[in-house]
């Protein structure tokens, strides 16, 4: 099936969906410290629900399918929603985004799953910044699950760390070291106006500033290398002495609006075209009515809503956790 274009003619394969708004973490870009009232769970989609809709997105030409949270993994039944999806959406690319802490217990189940990848967050191997960014996190927990899993797994682990000036900007070589000695995907983020109440300019820090920084630790010679198809907005670049591969993810100083091949659902069954947008088409009652003609006609609405580019902040109010990671 061709693929989905919009109105601007890029292409539209990629959707990430959120299982749950609930998370054991309170990160400071992602949720306040008291939390947010969580969605009743009458209201939010039932995995079959989630099952219905990942079919529709693969009937209409969707190619990779990202379940994200809140954190996936605080929602029960996850590993046996995992093997369903995995049964029933053949030709769909399944990722998974999560915080670490349920790695180590869930590491076997998880690795007997086909997944493209593991997206895993880690913004510092410090306990003390740790529990300030996390508030509610365990490093130690955290580094274990993900240690054990990359010697028990071939399926890609990807580390996204938020780089934020005078608070982890200078731990770059020792999480390089890290994603070196265990062979994982680092990729730095900047840090993204997703909340206006946590957004710090200061605390910004550009893509063009984090890769010379890389350019000067280990005297690292970069190699540009052309992103596969699935690996979204990073742009990587390798370094052939160590054989490895970091990622930079450029959100706000070089947007990749004019590229952007994806769509997000939130735990509600909510459609958004753009994470900074405040457009929602309302998907769920289509879904437990089996509306499917509803469905796809509501896909290209959302699709042709995707703007030109983001300008402003998320003006909802919704945190970073409601809308899906």
């Amino acid at each position: 099936m061709d693929l989905l274009k919009d109105r601007l003619g890029r292409e539209i394969s990629y959707v990430r969906i959120s299982l749950t708004d609930r998370c054991n973490f309170r990160c400071v870009y992602c949720m306040p410290e008291e939390g947010v009232p969580f969605i009743d769970h009458d209201l939010i989609m039932t995995y079959e629900e989630i099952l219905y809709l990942c079919e529709i997105f693969r009937d209409v030409g969707i190619k990779k399918i990202r379940f994200t949270g809140g954190e996936p993994f605080v929602r029960k039944g996850m590993i046996a929603f995992l093997k369903e999806a995995q049964n029933r959406l053949d030709g769909v690319n399944i990722a998974l985004s999560t915080n670490g802490s349920f790695l180590m217990e869930t590491a076997h189940e998880i690795n007997k799953i086909s997944l493209k990848s593991i997206n895993i967050s880690l913004d510092t191997l410090d306990n003390y910044k740790f529990q300030k960014i996390t508030r509610y996190g365990d490093l130690d927990v955290v580094k274990k699950g993900i240690i054990y899993f990359s010697k028990i797994s071939q399926i890609p682990i990807k580390l996204n760390c938020v780089l934020i000036r005078g608070f982890n900007d200078q731990e770059m070589p020792e999480l390089i070291s890290f994603a070196r000695e265990y062979g994982l995907i680092l990729r730095f983020i900047e840090f993204m106006p997703l909340d206006k109440d946590v957004w710090d300019e200061g605390g910004f820090i550009s893509s063009d500033e984090i890769v010379e920084r890389l350019k000067f630790y280990d005297n690292w010679v970069l190699q540009e290398e052309k992103a596969n198809y699935f690996d979204g907005p990073a742009k990587y670049y390798v370094n052939h002495r160590y054989n490895q591969k970091i990622g930079v993810i450029s959100a706000v100083s070089h947007h990749f609006c004019s590229s952007c091949n994806r769509l997000r659902v939130t735990a509600l069954g909510e459609l958004k075209p753009c994470l900074f947008s405040d457009e929602v088409i309302p998907l769920r009652d289509y879904i437990r009515n089996r509306n499917y003609n509803e469905i796809i006609k509501s896909i290209h609405r959302s699709i042709n809503l995707k703007p030109v580019c983001w300008k402003n902040l998320n003006k909802s109010g919704k945190h970073m956790s409601q809308i899906g990671g």
